[in-house]
């Protein structure tokens, strides 16, 4: 079915003339009805009842007009919701990011986010890989590497640095060491474990701090999560290195030695170049972007 024709039936059928249509359309009297004996023609039956007094739609010419009027009820609805989304953030969001961060960061902020944008369904994705935006999996990822698909929009969100915490229970049943060799004398230590790819390189300079090898010295645990690690230190079993974006001081976990500290890690907020203009993805740029300043990492 022509959508052109289509277009000047739904005219013709609410105006009641050609020549009213013709005028709606911006199209002669003859132009509209020659699109609507086309569209008989490919319909192969009669849809207006013609005669001196106007038009009347015949019983298939009302079962068409009723679809045709649904469908641009519908098309001037999305039409309209297309230009209110330029201004108001609403519609779905779906945001991966790595389990550690959405788990320990993100995660408890979504209730501040969507009281300020009651419109927009979030949905959250943790995932360690690396989950492909050009094939719509997520709109939006939160990425510690530099993307490496094309086409996507990248834009700094901040540094990550890594430093040596233990909970307080474990610093009173064990004490607070004081230098690297406290350090690797006497305290149990969790690393991350060989098995999968690393979150960040050298991920395990916690035990070769001063380049000198030390080996598994102290070593209590190993696990292939950093969120995994987080939970054994909070649990009292040891001390670990963690982003500082995970560690949150009202669970008594705390940072030991501050002056020694990690590798840093750049964090990226990325998404496709066809949702630049999503006014979504905006606010929730410009919300991240708050929440990491007034965090100060």
């Amino acid at each position: 079915m022509d959508w052109d024709k289509l277009r000047v039936f739904h005219a013709v059928a609410e105006a009641g003339s050609f020549t009213h249509a013709g005028e709606n359309l911006n199209l002669s009297q003859s132009a509209v009805s020659r699109q609507i004996s086309g569209l008989e023609e490919s319909l192969n039956v009669p849809l207006f009842h013609r005669h001196a007094r106007g038009l009347i739609l015949t019983e298939q010419g009302e079962l068409l007009f009723q679809t045709a009027r649904d469908v641009f009820a519908k098309l001037s609805m999305v039409e309209t919701q297309l230009a209110e989304s330029k201004e108001k953030a609403q519609g779905p969001l779906r945001v991966t990011t790595t389990v550690a961060f959405g788990s320990t960061w993100l995660v408890p902020r979504v209730r501040e986010f969507l009281t300020l944008y009651p419109d927009i369904q979030l949905s959250v994705i943790v995932d360690d890989g690396e989950l492909d935006l050009s094939m719509r999996a997520a709109d939006v990822a939160i990425r510690f590497t530099p993307p490496r698909q094309p086409d996507l929009i990248q834009r700094h969100l901040m540094t990550v640095g890594f430093h040596i915490y233990g909970h307080v229970d474990y610093l009173k049943r064990r004490g607070t060491p004081r230098s690297i060799d406290d350090l690797h004398n006497g305290h149990d230590l969790i690393v991350y474990g060989s098995e999968g790819k690393a979150p960040v390189p050298n991920v395990n300079w916690l035990l070769d701090p001063l380049g000198r090898k030390v080996g598994d010295k102290g070593v209590i645990l190993r696990v292939n999560n950093q969120y995994a690690i987080y939970r054994a230190v909070r649990s009292g079993l040891g001390l670990a290195s963690l982003p500082d974006f995970m560690v949150d001081p009202a669970m008594n976990v705390m940072k030991v030695m501050p002056d020694v500290s990690g590798p840093s890690v750049e964090s990226y907020f990325v998404y496709p170049e066809e949702l630049r203009a999503s006014r979504r993805i905006e606010v929730f740029r410009d919300f991240l972007i708050k929440k990491v300043a007034e965090a100060k990492f």
